[in-house]
């Protein structure tokens, strides 16, 4: 008995913990956090190698930048994961050098005369900035309610829209003009990783299907060594040990453009962050309130005074881990802390950077296409709750998602804008991001919010504000055609009243059908023509019968199917007492409408009561579209459309 009760008494103290906050065994934990690692190394130095070449530091500058950067890649992620006070999200999210920094900070560096003078100015910017947005995030969180799904939806998808072609780039051999030409080595590379992650998914479960992209990575390196197309000489030449010291070259400078320029970075990484936060949030399932945002926030601002005191630069969520933590369902965030002590280690141990360097960079960017992809997916998901019945929204993203993919296309866009705006039009996903806050608050919050039109014709629509506003006798009036017959059904969903959006508003049609008493539900199926009918091809039971009939063509029959059908809906109607009520715009064709009746037949009363009931909500769900797509000049083009495909 005690070999029963001493196990299962166990989890019962972790039962209400959260899988985020869940500690795995050391061995798990070391190998997740290193595929952390791995999938996010290539981006994380990726900024100091840029900003060296451009403002002309030596190599030896190079090397001490990407140490520095490692070395407080780690703590920031710490940070961020671990938390203390109301510093840190503690979620699963890994801390990285903002690309949208480049830019801004490599102007900073030439106008200050290039070298090691422009990198002490930019360290000052760095410094400030990292303060203002560690101070202004409680009052950043309070815009919280200007990212509704269709706003996060929107970040998120163009997160991971945008980063396709950095993994693209690496999968043909890297971008730049360092980069390898294009070859079928490199593609066999990419796609063989890939398609390896792909069938560990598929043929393993458990640690190994969390490992895909860890397996894919080792295996592409090895396949590519073995093959002469990985070089890991520069392990040798490397140190041992490589400590970054604080300030270590030099006091910072300030300057009041660079710090301005430099804390509008940090606003527009704090609107990326806040996307990230929620994307991950989507992912661990764990609700998003304000306090987490500035909790967020205030690790950004952290971490960015950290770097620019050890010599680093700023810092936000990276989403390219955001897709790592989806694609593995590893959801713990102590894997990312210990990636963060592991990004330690290496930027104390050039040695180690070295080795990890040495992933090629078409294996690289075989697994980063599905990690990516992954992210833009999350997008998807969260889109997937937003009422696109209102072409607001449906302008929101449309118009998001087309400026991100312009410039992130078209990266030479920002060289035909002021200075000042190469900042936004530099990045597709800070310009998408803008553009989907921006309208959402013009639409959404800027003079009266009419609501998504739903019934009504174009130029002459009816509003969800005007439905909420309506008499019971407007409402019955204007939603009366849902339903045959009696009005009770929509009478009651009237009492229902305010509705938020257009889905509460069908909903309120479902939960009114089936509150009804027997007598009443019966009533109304009675009130439902028989399907074939002659007065419903002579439009007598109502445009809304005529419509639906003729879906299926039951309107045109000829004298042969006319009369097979009526057999089989007389013989219902003796059986039961009532017609036999089909949603025919459901059917696959006539003939299933004529298989389903017979089956019918061999039903109880009970049963075919419950049916009918079911497809009289079916038929009022697609009335319902009919008044949505009428009143909707862009929902009723795309059904236009589609219908006529």
């Amino acid at each position: 008995m005690k070999a029963v009760l001493r196990p299962s008494s166990r989890p019962s103290r972790h039962t209400n913990r959260h899988p985020v906050d869940q500690v795995l065994p050391p061995g798990k934990l070391a190998v997740y956090g290193a595929q952390h690692v791995l999938a996010f190394y290539a981006g994380a130095v990726i900024v100091p190698i840029l900003l060296a070449s451009a403002i002309g530091l030596t190599t030896e500058q190079l090397i001490h930048l990407i140490n520095a950067d490692l070395f407080t890649c780690g703590i920031a992620s710490i940070i961020q994961s671990v938390g203390f006070w109301k510093v840190g999200v503690r979620l699963p999210l890994l801390q990285g050098v903002t690309f949208t920094a480049v830019s801004p900070m490599i102007a900073i560096g030439l106008a200050a005369g290039g070298g090691t003078d422009g990198l002490l100015v930019i360290y000052g910017a760095v410094l400030v900035a990292g303060l203002a947005t560690f101070f202004i995030a409680p009052y950043f969180s309070k815009l919280i309610r200007f990212f509704p799904p269709v706003v996060t939806g929107s970040v998120i998808t163009i997160i991971g829209l945008a980063l396709l072609p950095v993994a693209a780039g690496d999968a043909v051999g890297g971008a730049g003009p360092t980069a390898a030409p294009t070859s079928g080595k490199n593609m066999a590379y990419a796609l063989g990783t890939l398609a390896l992650i792909v069938l560990i998914q598929r043929v393993f479960k458990g640690f190994m299907a969390t490992i895909a992209v860890l397996i894919g990575l080792v295996v592409g390196t090895l396949v590519a060594w073995a093959f002469g197309d990985a070089h890991f000489g520069a392990v040798g030449d490397a140190a041992w040990a490589g400590v970054t010291t604080p300030f270590y070259f030099g006091w910072p400078k300030f300057s009041i453009a660079a710090i301005i320029s430099m804390v509008v970075v940090m606003l527009i990484t704090a609107v990326e962050t806040t996307g990230d936060v929620f994307a991950t949030g989507e992912i661990v399932e764990k609700r998003i309130g304000r306090e987490d945002i500035a909790r967020a926030l205030r690790a950004d601002g952290l971490a960015t005074t950290i770097g620019g005191v050890f010599n680093s630069f700023p810092y936000t969520c990276f989403a390219e881990n955001v897709g790592l933590v989806r694609l593995t369902r590893i959801r713990s965030r102590w894997v990312v802390a210990t990636a963060g002590a592991i990004m330690i280690l290496i930027g104390l141990v050039p040695k180690a950077g070295a080795i990890v360097a040495g992933v090629p960079h078409p294996v690289l960017g075989g697994a980063a296409l599905a990690m990516f992809a992954t992210v833009a997916v999350v997008g998807f998901q969260t889109l997937a709750k937003v009422d696109f019945h209102d072409h607001r929204n449906v302008v929101i993203v449309a118009t998001s998602v087309g400026l991100a993919m312009y410039v992130t296309a078209q990266p030479q866009v920002a060289q035909a804008v002021p200075d000042w705006a190469e900042i936004i039009f530099g990045s597709g996903i800070t310009l998408g991001s803008l553009t989907a806050i921006g309208l959402n608050i013009l639409f959404h919050h800027v003079g009266k919010s009419f609501g998504p039109a739903v019934a009504g014709q174009p130029g002459d629509s009816v509003r969800l504000d005007q439905v909420n506003e309506m008499s019971r006798e407007e409402f019955v009036e204007t939603f009366g055609s849902l339903f045959q017959g009696p009005r009770w059904a929509v009478e009651r969903a009237w009492e229902m009243r305010p509705y938020a959006d257009t889905h509460a508003l069908r909903r309120s049609f479902q939960e009114a059908l089936f509150s009804g008493s027997r007598e009443e539900q019966l009533e109304l199926i009675q009130a439902y023509p028989r399907l074939g009918s002659q007065f419903v091809a002579d439009g007598l039971s109502g445009e809304a019968s005529l419509r639906d009939q003729s879906d299926k063509g039951l309107t045109f029959l000829g004298d042969p199917e006319r009369d097979e059908l009526t057999a089989i809906t007389s013989a219902y109607e003796d059986r039961f007492g009532f017609p036999l009520v089909i949603s025919v715009r459901d059917a696959e064709s006539y003939e299933r409408i004529v298989e389903q009746g017979r089956e019918r037949l061999g039903n109880c009363e009970n049963q075919e009561h419950a049916a009918a009931l079911l497809e009289i909500a079916k038929i009022a769900g697609y009335r319902f579209d009919d008044f949505v797509s009428e009143a909707n000049p862009i929902h009723s083009a795309r059904t236009r459309w589609s219908t006529n495909r």
